[in-house]
C-alpha cells in the first residue's frame, strides 16, 4: 500500500487529530481536530511534513503518488462545496498556507483566493453578484502570488496600489470601485511581465502547485531560519501545507475577519481579547493597513470604534461559545482566526497562543484554580527562559516623562534605546553593544532579526494582533504598536510626533509597553515587583524540583537580592572582586609590589579586616544557608595599573621609583594569563594570600556563631586545581588556620574544603582529587575554554559564524556543550563519588542559569546549580521541568 501523504478534513470529519502535529503541523492537526468536534471549519486537506522532508531530500521533487492524492482530495472539497476548481461558471477558490509543528507566526508563506483568472473571476461575479468584491479578491491574489511564488519585489505592486488610491483621492482600499480593482489587476500583470519577464499563470492547477512549492520553499527562507534559530526549532521538522476552501470576509458589510485570543496574551486576564475588521480579508487585520476594531465592549476603553459584539451580536455570541469550547478542549489559552461570510461564522485556525511571561504565569495559576489543569501542568506551561522578562526593572512612576506619543500597549516592558529605522541596522548596532529601539511604519516577517536584536519595537500601524505585537510577545520584547501619533519617514531617518517633535535616527527614546507611551529621552526605572501569582507558581516549582539552586554573589546586596529570588545559598563568592574596591586596592598593590614576605604580610594585614567584613555581611544575608567562597583566582598583574598617570600615582604612594613599578608590571606580565600564574598556583607560591583569606572567612563565621547564634558551614573553594598534590598542600594550610581560629574563639564551626573543577586534567583525575576535596564545583566557563582550547574573550570573532553555519549547535559559553564539556563533568561526578560517595557536587559557571544546562545538571545528579541572582528563578523553574520530565 502506497504511503499516505494527504489528510482530509471537513463536514464534521477528519483523517487527522490534534496529536498528529509532527505529521500534519500545528495548523493542519488543529483544523482536523476542530472539524472532528463539530466546529464550523471550511473543508480542506493537509499535505504532510513528510512531503517537505522528501522535497528537500530529492532536489525539490515530490513523491510520485502526491499528484493523485491531491487531485482526489480536491475532488472531496468540490463535492462538499458544490463548486469546481477552475470552473468558469461556479469556481472553487482555495487558500494555501504553511503549518509547522511549532507555531511560527508570519514566518512562512500564504496565498489566498487561489484559482482566480480572467475567466473564473466572471464566475465569482455571478456567484456573489458583486463585481467589486470579485476584482478586489483577484488583485489580492495577484499581489500575493507575485510576491510569494514568483519572487517579485513586494513594494512594486504596493506602490501601484498607492498610486491608484492617490489618483482616485481614496484614503482606504475600501474606497476603490470595481473598475479601479479591475484596472489594477491589469496593471499588476503588466508590471509582473515587465519586471520578471514572465506571464502571470492563468491555469489554476499551475497556480496550485506553484503555491504548494512556494510554501515548502518558505521553510528555508531567511526569516524562517532566523525564527527557528531564536526558538530552537530543528530544521529537519519541516512544514506541512494546508489547502482549504476559501471563505470571504470581504464580500460586504455582513462579512468580517478577525484574530482573537481566549485570554489577554499580555496580562493573562481572563476575558475574550481580539480584533476584527468588517469587509476585509485576514491579512488586513495583522498587516495594520486598516485600524482593527475590538471584538467586545469590555476592553473598548475609548469607544471610538464599534465592537463586534455590537456590530454582529449573533456571530459574536457564537464565537464566544466557541472560545469556551476550545479552552475546555485544549486546556490552554488559544489563538484563533475566524472569518464571517454573509453572516456565517467559520473557524480558520486555533493554536496555543504566544504569551508574555506575566500572562503565562497568570494563565497557568488561574487555570489550576478553574480546575482545567493540575499544578504539574501549570509549572510545565511556563518556559524557564520566559521568566527573564519578569526580572527586570519597570519605569519609575515618580520619574519625569516627556510623553510625545501614545500607541497600543502590545507587549509589556520598559526599555530605553537609540532610534533605528531598519532591521539590518538594528542587528548591526546591537552587535557592537548599542541598545536600540526599532521604529517601523509596520513590521513584516523580514524584520525578525532586527526585532530580536532591538530592546523594543515601535510601529506606526497595526493592532494588538498585528505581526509586531504577536512576534514581540513571543520574544518577550517590549512593543508599542499602532502608534498613529507618529509619522515615520525612512528617507530622512526621522519620525514626527503629532505635537511636532521630530525624532532623528540615533536619538534616545523610552517605550512603556504596558501603557503604550512613547517618551523622549531616558526615563528612570524601579526594581521589579513580582506578583502573587509568581509566588504561587514558584511554590509549586519548589515542591517538584529536587536539585538545589544557589547564587553567584560577591556582596551582601547581591546576596540579599538572590535570597529574595529563592536562592538556597551561595555557590560562588569571588573574593577578587572585593580587592578592586577603591579603599583597598592600594593595600593590594602594596602587597604585590613588596619583595619580601614581611612586606606582603604587612599589606595583607590591612586587607584582612576588610575581607572579614565582606564575609560577615554575606554570611548574615545567607543565615542558615551554605556559602562557597573561592580563594583568589586571577593573576596578580590584573590588580596593577596600566596607564602612565596611575603608575606614577602608585610609585608616589609606595615611595618607590616609577621604574621599579614598571619593572614589577613587566615581571608579572604573561602571554597567556588564563593559563598562567593564577588560582591555586598563587596559593602555592604566595601561601600568605590564601592564609589571610581563610583566616578572614573563619573569623567572620566564628564571631557570628559565638555572638549571634548563627549556624554556618563555610565552604572554602581552592580554584584551578590540576593535580591532587596541589590541593593536598593548600588544604593542609587551610585546615591548620581553620582549627587555630576555631580554638581561638572556642566555638565549634563545621567547614568544608573543596575545589573548582575547571581543567580537563582535574575532571579526568577526579577520583584522586576527591581523596582531599569534600566538594566539587564545576567552573564550566573555564572548563569550556580549556576543553575547546579557545578564549572566551576572543571567540566572539568566529563563534557566531560557527553557529550560523551549523558547525556548532549553540555558543558553548551560553549553553553547556553536553557532548564534550558535559561528558567531562559527568565523568568527574562518577569518579568523585566512587572515591567519596557523599561528595557535594555543583556547578557555578554561567551555565547554571541556562535552562538546557540546568536540565543536564539534574540528569547527571548534581546537588545544585549556581547562577547570577536574577537568573535564580529561571534555574528553579528549569530544575522543576527536569524533575517532572
Amino acid at each position: 500500500m502506497a504511503q499516505k501523504f494527504v489528510y482530509f478534513f471537513g463536514n464534521g470529519q477528519a483523517e487527522g487529530r490534534a496529536d498528529m502535529k509532527n505529521l500534519l503541523g500545528g495548523k493542519g492537526a488543529n483544523l482536523a481536530e476542530m472539524s472532528s468536534i463539530g466546529l464550523p471549519v471550511p473543508p480542506g486537506f493537509t499535505i504532510s511534513t513528510e512531503v517537505c522532508t522528501e522535497f528537500y531530500k530529492n532536489n525539490q521533487k515530490y513523491p510520485e503518488s502526491l499528484t493523485a492524492e491531491v487531485a482526489a482530495n480536491l475532488k472531496k472539497i468540490e463535492d462538499l462545496m458544490g463548486k469546481k476548481f477552475g470552473d468558469a461558471q461556479n469556481p472553487l477558490l482555495v487558500s494555501v498556507r504553511s503549518g509547522a509543528r511549532a507555531s511560527m507566526p508570519g514566518m512562512m508563506d500564504t496565498v489566498l483566493n487561489l484559482g482566480l483568472n480572467d475567466t473564473t473571476v466572471q464566475g465569482i461575479i455571478a456567484q456573489s453578484g458583486d463585481e467589486r468584491f470579485a476584482y478586489d479578491a483577484y488583485r489580492r491574489f495577484v499581489q500575493m502570488y507575485a510576491d510569494v511564488v514568483m519572487g517579485m519585489e513586494k513594494d512594486i505592486l504596493d506602490h501601484l496600489l498607492e498610486q491608484k488610491k492617490e489618483e482616485k483621492g481614496a484614503h482606504l482600499d475600501t474606497d476603490l470601485s470595481a473598475a479601479d480593482w479591475k484596472d489594477l489587476v491589469a496593471r499588476f500583470k503588466a508590471a509582473i511581465k515587465l519586471e520578471l519577464g514572465q506571464t502571470f499563470p492563468e491555469d489554476p492547477q499551475e497556480q496550485l502547485w506553484g503555491a504548494v512549492g512556494a510554501v515548502f520553499g518558505s521553510w528555508m527562507n531567511q526569516r524562517a531560519i532566523t525564527y527557528r534559530k531564536l526558538n530552537n526549532i530543528p530544521a529537519e521538522w519541516g512544514t506541512a501545507v494546508n489547502v482549504q476552501s476559501m471563505v470571504f470576509g470581504n464580500m460586504g458589510n455582513d462579512c468580517a475577519t478577525g484574530v482573537a485570543f481566549t485570554r489577554d496574551p499580555s496580562t493573562g486576564e481572563n476575558y475574550f481579547y481580539g480584533e476584527f475588521l468588517v469587509n476585509a480579508q485576514g491579512e488586513d487585520v495583522v498587516a495594520g493597513i486598516r485600524t482593527p476594531q475590538p471584538i467586545n465592549r469590555v476592553k473598548d476603553k475609548d469607544g471610538k470604534l464599534p465592537s463586534m459584539e455590537e456590530v454582529m451580536p449573533e456571530c459574536y455570541a457564537q464565537l464566544a461559545g466557541i472560545r469556551d469550547i476550545l479552552e475546555k478542549h485544549y486546556k490552554d489559552m488559544q489563538d484563533i482566526e475566524f472569518t464571517i461570510e454573509t453572516g456565517v461564522l467559520y473557524m480558520l485556525q486555533t493554536r496555543n497562543g504566544k504569551r508574555t511571561a506575566p500572562a503565562a504565569i497568570k494563565t497557568a495559576v488561574d487555570m489550576v484554580k478553574e480546575g482545567l489543569i493540575d499544578e504539574k501542568t501549570a509549572v510545565l506551561r511556563v518556559a524557564p527562559s520566559q521568566l527573564d522578562q519578569l526580572l527586570h526593572p519597570s519605569l519609575d512612576p515618580k520619574a519625569v516623562k516627556n510623553i510625545i506619543a501614545k500607541g497600543l500597549p502590545a507587549s509589556p516592558g520598559a526599555v530605553t534605546g537609540e532610534v533605528i529605522f531598519s532591521a539590518d541596522e538594528a542587528e548591526a548596532e546591537a552587535k557592537i553593544g548599542k541598545k536600540v529601539i526599532l521604529v517601523r511604519i509596520e513590521t513584516s516577517p523580514e524584520d525578525i532579526h532586527g526585532m530580536h536584536a532591538a530592546q523594543g519595537i515601535l510601529t506606526a500601524r497595526g493592532g494588538m494582533t498585528s505581526h509586531a505585537a504577536v512576534v514581540a510577545r513571543g520574544m518577550g520584547k517590549c512593543c508599542v504598536a499602532g502608534c498613529s501619533d507618529i509619522k515615520v519617514d525612512y528617507s530622512v531617518g526621522t519620525f514626527t510626533a503629532r505635537n511636532g517633535v521630530v525624532v532623528n535616527k540615533g536619538d534616545i527614546i523610552t517605550l512603556d509597553g504596558s501603557t503604550g507611551e512613547v517618551m523622549l529621552g531616558a526615563v528612570a526605572t524601579v526594581p521589579v515587583q513580582l506578583t502573587g501569582d509568581f509566588g504561587i507558581l514558584m511554590g509549586w516549582v519548589d515542591q517538584f524540583r529536587t536539585m538545589k539552586v544557589r547564587t553567584n554573589a560577591d556582596t551582601p546586596h547581591d546576596s540579599k537580592v538572590a535570597r529574595e529570588f529563592g536562592a538556597e545559598g551561595i555557590g560562588l563568592c569571588r573574593t577578587e572582586h572585593m580587592f578592586f574596591d577603591a579603599e583597598r586596592i592600594a593595600a593590594v598593590r602594596e602587597m604585590i609590589l613588596s619583595e619580601e614576605l614581611e612586606g606582603r604580610e604587612r599589606a595583607l594585614a590591612k586587607i584582612m579586616p576588610m575581607q572579614k567584613g565582606d564575609f560577615t555581611g554575606i554570611f548574615r544575608e545567607m543565615k542558615g544557608l551554605p556559602v562557597t567562597i573561592r580563594l583568589l583566582d586571577p593573576p596578580l598583574h590584573e590588580f596593577l595599573p596600566q596607564e602612565e598617570k596611575d603608575i606614577e600615582n602608585l610609585a608616589r604612594t609606595m615611595k618607590v621609583t616609577v621604574n621599579s613599578v614598571k619593572h614589577k608590571i613587566e615581571l608579572l606580565h604573561e602571554f597567556n594569563p588564563m593559563l598562567g600564574h593564577r588560582g591555586c598556583r598563587l596559593g602555592i607560591t604566595y601561601p600568605e594570600i590564601y592564609n589571610m583569606q581563610v583566616r578572614a572567612i573563619m573569623e567572620a563565621a566564628c564571631e557570628l556563631v559565638k555572638n549571634e547564634g548563627f549556624s554556618i558551614v563555610p565552604e572554602i573553594m581552592i580554584p584551578l586545581i590540576a593535580t591532587v598534590s596541589e590541593l593536598k598542600v593548600l588544604k593542609q594550610n587551610a585546615v591548620a588556620i581553620c582549627e587555630e581560629v576555631i580554638a581561638q574563639y572556642g566555638v565549634p564551626v563545621e567547614y568544608l574544603i573543596g575545589t573548582m573543577i575547571e581543567l580537563p586534567r582535574a575532571a579526568l583525575t577526579a577520583d584522586e582529587i576527591a581523596v582531599e576535596a569534600e566538594f566539587f564545583s564545576f567552573g564550566t566557563n573555564d572548563l569550556t575554554q580549556t576543553t575547546f582550547g579557545l578564549s572566551r574573550d576572543d571567540a566572539g570573532k568566529f563563534l557566531p559564524f560557527y553557529v550560523d553555519n551549523g558547525i556548532l549547535p549553540e555558543d558553548p559559553f551560553v549553553s553547556l556543550d553536553q557532548a564534550g564539556v558535559g561528558k567531562l563533568v559527568k565523568m568527574a561526578c562518577q569518579l568523585g563519588r566512587d572515591t567519596r560517595p557523599k561528595i557535594k557536587l555543583g556547578i557555578c559557571g554561567e551555565h547554571g542559569g541556562d535552562p538546557a544546562s540546568v536540565i543536564f545538571c539534574h540528569n547527571i545528579g548534581l546537588d545544585y546549580v549556581s547562577c547570577s541572582p536574577f537568573r535564580v528563578p529561571i534555574a528553579r523553574l528549569a530544575a522543576a521541568h527536569a524533575a517532572l520530565a
